[in-house]
Order: structure tokens, then C-alpha cells, then sequence
């Protein structure tokens, strides 16, 4: 792909834990930023959603990045990644973008992004897409205290199946079918460690820190539970609103979500 003022630039950075980190920079350096914050498992180069999202905000004047999060793609380490090796990662990524920014958390994403609110200096907002939390039977602790068992005993199937354990029975099979199966929970531990302290500590705990605007987002076609989980994320946030955008079952329209973050941004100017 030709680079252009506001295409894809390939920046690898080294955060204080000592990690590389490999993103996909969008727009002009220094303006207001938003900065993508996957769940358990994309890559960059697995998920077009988000690439042609940061490249329509771009389009727009403002800067977007895209990274694979430590231990996948181009990011890739060996072992387990702690909480906070992730959250060394956003840090320095917020940094390199300059301007402002906005964390875009999807899905166990949002908890990484409320955990990493604080590390960020010039944090302008979180734009919160379908966070699970509250979403497990058992509660998130709980929950993750089994993955974890399996993950530090070496059982990696076992603990990509507890993982999944309330999530559609298809979408652990395509996970099967990754080359990187079932090494890949290994990149999941931020994202169940952050879960189970939000949860652990509750949302308005949680969230009282955070002075800058907060967005829960779902999609207009979204899972039960989730609709209400974000009424909660704002209603514990200082500053939180709530809102439905085009997408479906997980997933958001990349054109709409563009443009409810460009909206999100021209306020941050």
C-alpha cells in the first residue's frame, strides 16, 4: 500500500517493559488521536474493521493508530504477557501520537483502556465498545481465575476453552483453526486480569478517575446483556454516556463508528 498524508505509516516502538510493539500510525502527527485497543485475539492484519476505521478518522485531519497488541503479529514475544507489559505498550503508543487522545477499547479491550487511563498524559476520552463486564455466569474473577490456573499449568486448550466458556461455540472453533492455537491465550492474560479488576472493584470505583468523557457503545444488533452493561458504564462514569452505532454482533460499521469518532474528536480539539 502507498503511503500517503494520512495512510498507514509502519512505526515499531519500545515501550518501558522492553517490548517492540509494531502499529499502523494514520494522520497527522500531533493532532487529537484515537488509539484502537483490541480484544482477546485480533491482530492488525486480521482485522480490516478497525484499519479502514483509523484510515476514514485520518481522512478527516485527526490521527489514528492500530497495533498488534504485545505477543501477536508483528508484537510477538514468547510466554504469557502481563497487565501491565499491555498497558507499557498503550503508554508509549499514547506518547509517540503526541496530540491528545481518545482510547477506543473493543470489547475486553474497554477494561485494558480503564486500566490504562491513568498512564495516559494527554488522555482526552474512552470511547467503550460492547465491554463485557458482567457478562460471565460466574463473574469475572471466578471466571478468570480458572483461565489462569490453565494457563500456568501449561494446559493452553483448556484455558482457551474456559476462556470462551459463555461465547458463541463457533468462534472458538475458527480460533482452532490459527496456526498460533492455542498459544494465542498466552496474549489474552490483559485482557482477563483487567476484566477481573474492574469487576472486583466495580465500575464506579473503577471509573471515578476519570474526569474525561466516556462512551459506551453497542451495536444496533448486539448480544443480550450488553445494552445494559453500557447504561451502567455511564451511569458510573463521572462524565459517561451511552449510545447505540451501526454494527452487528460484536462488530461495528466502520463508516458509522468513523464518524461518531471523528464527532467524539472535533470536541477534543
Amino acid at each position: 500500500m502507498t503511503t500517503t498524508e494520512t495512510g498507514p505509516r509502519l512505526t515499531t516502538i519500545t515501550t518501558p517493559a522492553g517490548d517492540r510493539v509494531t502499529l499502523n500510525r494514520y494522520g497527522p502527527s500531533g493532532a487529537p488521536a484515537v488509539l484502537f485497543i483490541a480484544g482477546a485475539g485480533p491482530t492488525r492484519a486480521g482485522d480490516p474493521v478497525t484499519s479502514q476505521t483509523a484510515s476514514l478518522v485520518a481522512d478527516r485531519g485527526f490521527q489514528a493508530s492500530v497495533h498488534d497488541r504485545v505477543g501477536r503479529g508483528d508484537s510477538a514475544t514468547d510466554g504469557a504477557i502481563s497487565l501491565e507489559r499491555e498497558l507499557h505498550a498503550i503508554e508509549a503508543i499514547a506518547a509517540e501520537l503526541g496530540g491528545p487522545v481518545v482510547l477506543v477499547g473493543h470489547s475486553s479491550g474497554c477494561a485494558i483502556a480503564i486500566e490504562a487511563a491513568s498512564r495516559v498524559e494527554r488522555l482526552a476520552g474512552l470511547v467503550l465498545w460492547e465491554a463485557p463486564i458482567g457478562q460471565f455466569t460466574v463473574g469475572a474473577p471466578a471466571w478468570w481465575a480458572a483461565v489462569d490456573t490453565a494457563i500456568t499449568e501449561g494446559r493452553l486448550e483448556d484455558a482457551v476453552a474456559a476462556y470462551m466458556v459463555d461465547m458463541p461455540p463457533e468462534w472458538i472453533e475458527g480460533l482452532k483453526q490459527s496456526p498460533a492455537y492455542p498459544d494465542l491465550v498466552n496474549s489474552w492474560v490483559p485482557d482477563g486480569t483487567a476484566l477481573a479488576n474492574v469487576e472486583t472493584a466495580g465500575l464506579e470505583e473503577a471509573l471515578k478517575n476519570i474526569p474525561v468523557p466516556v462512551l459506551a457503545v453497542v451495536g444496533t444488533e448486539t448480544f443480550p446483556g450488553m445494552v445494559e452493561t453500557a447504561a451502567k458504564i455511564a451511569a458510573a462514569a463521572p462524565n459517561g454516556a451511552s449510545e447505540a452505532v451501526t454494527g452487528a454482533w460484536h462488530s461495528w460499521d466502520a463508516e458509522a463508528m468513523a464518524a461518531r469518532l471523528v464527532d467524539f474528536l472535533e470536541h477534543v480539539r
